[in-house]
């Protein structure tokens, strides 16, 4: 099970459920990994919702290692997630706001 306050989302594949999380290292590779692009723009994409199956590829991806997998995008290539396409988009998108969404009170230590 993840948790969404730890930045953390959910995914199966293949009939296993893995948690996804966007750490700092997971990041600095999805970076290394857009080449030119930046992550400013990838979250512009989203934003947009012009996104593409690339993006979406990526920070499944990032997200996955992030989590503690150890394979790479060729091994997610003839995999079978759970809600194809558009829950990999889901939670592509989830990953990105979890990441970088606003800061609320609660999370400054705030009441």
């Amino acid at each position: 099970m993840s948790n969404p306050f730890a930045g953390e989302v959910s995914l199966v594949i293949d009939g296993h459920r893995h948690v996804l999380k966007l750490t700092l290292g997971a990041l600095a590779e999805l970076e290394a990994g857009l080449g030119a692009d930046t992550l400013v723009a990838l979250i512009g994409r989203f934003e947009e919702r012009q996104f593409s199956s690339r993006d979406v590829l990526a920070l499944i991806v990032a997200g996955l290692r992030g989590g503690g997998w150890q394979g790479d995008a060729s091994d997610l290539f003839q995999a079978e997630i759970d809600g194809g396409a558009l829950q990999a988009a889901r939670v592509a998108a989830q990953l990105l706001v979890r990441a970088f969404g606003p800061l609320k009170a609660a999370d400054h230590g705030s009441v």
